[in-house]
């Protein structure tokens, strides 16, 4: 028998993990935006923009290639999950595996997609903001991955590292959007 959830202390953990992502996640994209052409060249051809963006988030789709591999090795590593959705049972680290991949595919669709309109809406001098972005997605998956197993505090500062950049620069995009 699994001992209770302190709720409330759970709630706490999460609350400081989320927390010091949103500062963490702040503080970066603020120095990319004020270093600007010093990491990035600035451009105005759209597809040399995009074609930046395009390449830095082959990064982010690495993280879902490992995200699988990780999933696929553990069943490979396993009597009880090398059938997959076969078998009559899931191991405890083949489900892990599997939540991890599933928030890592729904972090994927959602950030590749911003960063492409970022290439195209953000000022020229200011392309390092995605740069900022990937570094960002790349360091919150393998904080989240790590942290999986911690329950909710060890998860959240991960999460909230791939998620709230994403969550501002859609946001940030939209009002660029409606700016003109």
């Amino acid at each position: 028998m699994t001992p209770p959830v302190d709720l409330a202390r759970e709630q706490r953990g999460v609350v400081r993990g989320a927390g010091l992502a949103a500062v963490t996640s702040f503080l970066i994209v603020l120095l990319a935006w004020f270093s600007g052409e010093a990491i990035v060249a600035r451009t105005d051809d759209p597809v040399a923009r995009l074609s930046l963006a395009l390449r830095l988030d082959l990064a982010v789709v690495l993280c879902l290639a490992v995200a699988i591999g990780r999933v696929a090795n553990a069943r490979f590593a396993s009597v009880d999950d090398i059938g997959a959705a076969t078998a009559p049972t899931e191991s405890a680290a083949v489900r892990e595996r599997r939540a991890v991949l599933q928030n890592t595919l729904e972090q994927v669709v959602l950030a590749v997609p911003v960063h492409l309109a970022l290439a195209l809406l953000l000022p020229p001098g200011r392309l390092a903001v995605i740069a900022a972005l990937v570094l960002l997605f790349v360091a919150g998956r393998v904080a989240f991955t790590l942290g999986y197993a911690r329950g909710g505090p060890g998860r959240a500062f991960g999460f909230g590292l791939t998620f709230y950049p994403t969550a501002a620069a859609l946001v940030a995009a939209g009002a660029l959007v409606l700016g003109g």
